[in-house]
């Protein structure tokens, strides 16, 4: 079992309430139906409603109401879900491999809480985005460590408000947040990008633990 090292409490702390409560605040139904879509969607498939609805115990009619009220949800043609806050079978820039399936991150801290919720050991491939370094993780729900020995970094951005996270949540955020093999590569790439900040892969880690303790607090 990994072993997380403590962390300055009250640096993630205020890193998670710069995010909506609407985020951050689900009540049952839609923690139920969130942690469905997750899990169906690392089957690396769309996810029909009916699906959803048979995962979570909830009707089709509330899943649309909530889906219809979420920003961070993508659907196809055919209504099915084929992105959700961070999940997605298409192809993007960090990769994850588990469960025998590959599915990818929107960003690289979708890569570190995705796994806890989906109680996988995942694989993580990814590459820093200004030297294209390949970075190799394993993360579990109990940690994450780099395949290679590197010592990991993550950028982070204080989020948007939350109109512009419901127009374009990958923009607005997710492209800010990748992954260093480095202190210097990643030291570089903040300081070219007002506004984003440094978190070691241990804190980046932590964040996603205290995001899915509140969000999924009822399950």
């Amino acid at each position: 079992m990994k072993i997380r090292i403590p962390v300055e409490a009250d640096r993630l702390d205020q890193a998670l309430d710069a995010f909506p409560d609407s985020f951050l605040n689900l009540d049952p139904d839609a923690q139920r139906v969130s942690l469905a879509i997750y899990r169906l969607l690392a089957r690396a498939e769309p996810v029909p409603l009916a699906a959803i609805a048979a995962e979570a115990g909830v009707s089709t009619a509330r899943i649309e109401e909530l889906l219809d009220g979420w920003s961070g949800v993508y659907r196809d043609a055919e209504g099915r879900v084929v992105g959700y806050w961070g999940l997605t079978p298409s192809e993007m820039d960090h990769r994850l491999d588990g469960g025998g399936h590959t599915v990818y991150a929107w960003c690289a801290w979708d890569a570190l809480f995705i796994p806890a919720l989906l109680g996988q050991i995942v694989e993580v491939t990814s590459k820093s985005p200004n030297m294209g370094t390949s970075i190799r993780l394993t993360v579990t729900p109990e940690g994450a460590e780099s395949a290679d020995g590197q010592k990991v970094y993550v950028s982070f951005l204080e989020p948007p408000d939350e109109e512009k996270l419901a127009e374009d949540v990958i923009g607005s955020f997710c492209h800010y947040v990748f992954f260093f093999p480095s202190l210097e590569e990643a030291q570089a790439w903040t300081a070219a990008h007002p506004g984003t900040y440094l978190l070691t892969l241990n804190e980046a880690f932590e964040l996603g633990r205290r995001k899915n303790a509140r969000q999924y607090a009822n399950l």
